[in-house]
């Protein structure tokens, strides 16, 4: 009985331990994330990120891809911009394309995933290159088959609210801009900081209190370690800013694909982006976008174990 008791006061404190740990090394990136994506929903106008969309459907599905280096914002923050870049122009499949990627490739998930993953920078740069080929096969599957309109508001109806916020805003100078600001990051920092602290206290139960067999049997299957993992992030929900902490926990009990397909599929399709992409897009849309994700990702990172 004594043994059971001091194994069970083991666990509890191994597990504190790491959710504090995960806690205390994503915390920076999310702050840093959360003040960039407030500067830019606060300052940089949906107009002058449209003025440099290149005409060419390749080339416009790069400059998405890309566009997360210049404007690293969370899908939270994205998904109602893209939606008004969308009804003023934005071509449908580039402006998803900036959705799925824009969460992952920028410099603030890049540093955090290097820092997170220091015993195997390969992963920092294998998950910049699995989201960009993940992307332009999406979005070239986009380009070529949606032919109208997956949002569920219309122009007009967009226009019309469009002169109601212009007029509610026409007043505001730098102080009123300032005052945004702050009420976004404040909004966005405490909205992120909750799957933080979900994910974190999942992945430390998981951790510490799961049969070690049972975690590595599921994690050096070649396909269930990959599913779990697609399931694991869907569930989560985390933030990109922070789940590579989150993974670099799994490094000994799940291959390397099964991490890069946690670190890639759940930006670019969680439940917290699920309800946002309901929010905006036909449910039609939103499924067949949510199949097509999960299943170029699975076969993108399958193909990609083999080299890393």
């Amino acid at each position: 009985m004594p043994t059971v008791s001091l194994l069970t006061i083991e666990r509890i404190q191994a597990f504190k331990t790491m959710f504090i740990s995960i806690l205390l090394e994503a915390i920076p990136f999310i702050l840093l994330g959360v003040i960039l994506s407030s500067l830019l929903q606060t300052f940089v106008s949906e107009q002058t990120i449209r003025r440099f969309i290149p005409k060419n459907p390749l080339l416009g599905i790069v400059f998405a891809c890309l566009l997360g280096i210049l404007f690293p914002m969370c899908e939270c923050g994205m998904i109602p911009v893209v939606r008004r870049l969308i009804l003023k122009g934005m071509p449908v499949y580039i402006a998803v394309v900036f959705i799925i990627t824009g969460p992952i490739i920028n410099p603030i998930v890049f540093a955090a995933t290097f820092m997170a993953f220091r015993n195997h920078p390969a992963i920092a740069y294998s998950r910049m290159g699995l989201a960009f080929a993940v992307a332009v096969i999406i979005g070239l599957i986009l380009y070529r088959f949606i032919t109208s309109s997956p949002l569920r508001i219309s122009r007009a109806h967009f226009s019309g609210g469009d002169a109601v916020e212009g007029h509610q805003h026409s007043g505001s100078g730098f102080s009123g801009k300032m005052t945004t600001f702050f009420a976004h990051a404040s909004d966005e920092f405490f909205e992120m900081g909750k799957y933080l602290v979900f994910g974190s206290l999942l992945t430390a139960l998981i951790q510490i209190f799961m049969q070690r067999e049972s975690l590595l049997a599921i994690g050096q299957g070649p396909l269930s370690s990959h599913l779990f993992m697609m399931g694991f992030a869907y569930i989560l929900s985390l933030c990109s800013t922070s789940d590579a902490f989150v993974a670099s926990s799994f490094q000994t009990s799940f291959t390397s694909g099964s991490l890069l397909t946690f670190l890639v599929f759940g930006p670019m399709l969680d439940f917290k982006s699920t309800l946002m992409l309901l929010s905006v897009f036909k449910s039609k849309f939103v499924l067949a976008l949510s199949a097509l994700i999960a299943v170029t990702v699975l076969a993108c990172s399958l193909l990609l174990e083999r080299f890393i």
